[in-house]
């Protein structure tokens, strides 16, 4: 007998909503507002005072949607947890003022990526990036072309074009989230069997990709390869069967054990062909002063988000050792280091290990009604902690998509229900059967 089908309500985000958290993306990513407003990179008080309708924005959405995100509840408690652990170091921290200021953005931000997770299931989520990002890649264009000023780097990285961010870096990862999106949808679309998405998915893609590539950074190509390959082999084992499976996995496990070989053999020489050299433009100098300072506060470290500060004693003696105005420390692990200690780095390691084993579990579910964007991204960001300072941060977006996919991974959702057998036509006229209800296993019953 045929099971009858499962009902699948549509619950995809209205358009009003779609646009609503797009924005807040758009915001998150720093784009062209702040550039415009603070020119040098400054905190200002009008640039506070802009995020204001963008909290409340986020305030609304979680309100509204209040039965949704209360299903993230593991999602939430490990975000207090974080939140917590920020608010703590207030009190040992070198600036107390803008720690505890930038906890609280942290807080409602990291609430956004929760809601964000836990609303947007299955596709929603990387096609609503997918859209965003498209708008930005148009809008960089319009800036390369119509305002070299803003567009393209005229000191600094002369000629390489920035769009609508401060440095080539920032505009080369947001693309890099376009592309990998796009290419999600693709693969969702594709498994479910639709097409009316192809060309915009197309468009997205070479957009995002000629943007990447107009940067010239190394990290934004490179987390580019990794996030389309990963989508590319999930797909390829979903389509090919066991034997693909095996075969691919086989094949990943040598390459990974070939190329750590070879970077443990020469890693002068690869860094040298990629065109960077052996001391990755002067990070592995910051990175050895930096761990002098968090050899001296290795379990509290100096404060969340104090280190940097404009004031700050202790980020002055690496400017003055590295004989650069070091702004980072070009390494998510280091600088959360430096912020929280190890206890810091073992919880934000703890979170993102987690959301990997669920990632990975649920890929033949979550993962293939997505397009296998998460554990795209996951694997993205992975790689863009180890060069750039994203873990953990209170207004950026590489991750607030990381708690966006805890989010999603630890979400289940409710149970389907199946459309119920349909019944005969009644008659007119009809006898009821005796056979249940007058007789015991078909026979008529003893009378005494």
């Amino acid at each position: 007998m045929r099971k009858p089908p499962v009902q699948t309500p549509d619950d995809s985000p209205p358009l009003w909503e779609q646009w609503s958290a797009g924005f807040v993306v758009f915001m998150l990513t720093g784009a062209l507002i702040a550039p415009v407003i603070a020119p040098t990179q400054v905190e200002t008080p009008i640039l506070r005072f802009i995020w204001l309708p963008v909290y409340a924005v986020t305030a609304g959405l979680i309100v509204f949607r209040f039965d949704k995100v209360i299903r993230a509840w593991p999602a939430w408690l490990m975000m207090f947890a974080l939140v917590a652990l920020c608010f703590v170091s207030k009190y040992w921290s070198i600036d107390p003022e803008v720690t505890e200021r930038r906890v609280i953005a942290m807080a409602i931000n990291s609430a956004f990526a929760i809601y964000l997770g836990a609303r947007f299931r299955d596709d929603a989520l990387p096609r609503v990036l997918m859209y965003t990002c498209l708008v930005m890649a148009v809008g960089s264009l319009i800036m390369v072309f119509g305002y070299p000023k803003v567009g393209v780097h005229q000191f600094d990285n002369a000629g390489l074009w920035r769009g609508l961010w401060y440095e080539k870096n920032q505009m080369g990862l947001v693309m890099v989230v376009g592309a990998v999106s796009a290419t999600a949808t693709l693969a969702a679309d594709h498994i479910a069997g639709r097409s009316h998405r192809i060309w915009i998915c197309l468009l997205t893609l070479g957009l995002t990709t000629l943007l990447v590539l107009a940067t010239q950074s190394k990290t934004s190509l490179l987390c580019w390869g990794l996030g389309l390959g990963m989508i590319g082999g999930w797909w390829a084992l979903k389509q090919g069967g066991a034997v693909i499976t095996v075969i691919g996995i086989w094949f990943a496990v040598i390459i990974a054990a070939g190329a750590t070989w070879l970077w443990n053999s020469d890693s002068a020489a690869i860094l040298e062909a990629l065109g960077k050299d052996p001391s990755l433009t002067g990070r592995t100098l910051i990175w050895e002063a930096l761990m002098r300072k968090v050899a001296e506060r290795p379990w509290t470290g100096y404060g969340f988000s104090a280190f940097w500060g404009v004031d700050s004693v202790p980020a002055r003696e690496i400017r003055i050792e590295t004989q650069w105005p070091v702004p980072s420390a070009h390494n998510g692990w280091i600088d959360l280091l430096v912020q929280l200690g190890w206890p810091g780095a073992v919880a934000v390691g703890a979170v993102m290990a987690i959301s990997a084993i669920f990632v990975v579990a649920r890929t033949n579910g979550l993962g293939a009604r997505e397009g296998y964007w998460s554990v795209a991204y996951l694997a993205v960001f992975t790689a863009l902690s180890l060069s750039e300072s994203v873990l953990l941060t209170h207004a950026n977006l590489p991750w607030i998509l990381m708690l966006a996919i805890m989010a999603r991974a630890v979400t289940f959702d409710p149970a389907p229900v199946r459309a119920p057998l349909a019944r005969p036509a009644s008659r007119a006229y009809q006898t009821r059967s005796r056979i249940a209800s007058d007789y015991v296993n078909g026979r008529r019953p003893l009378r005494f």
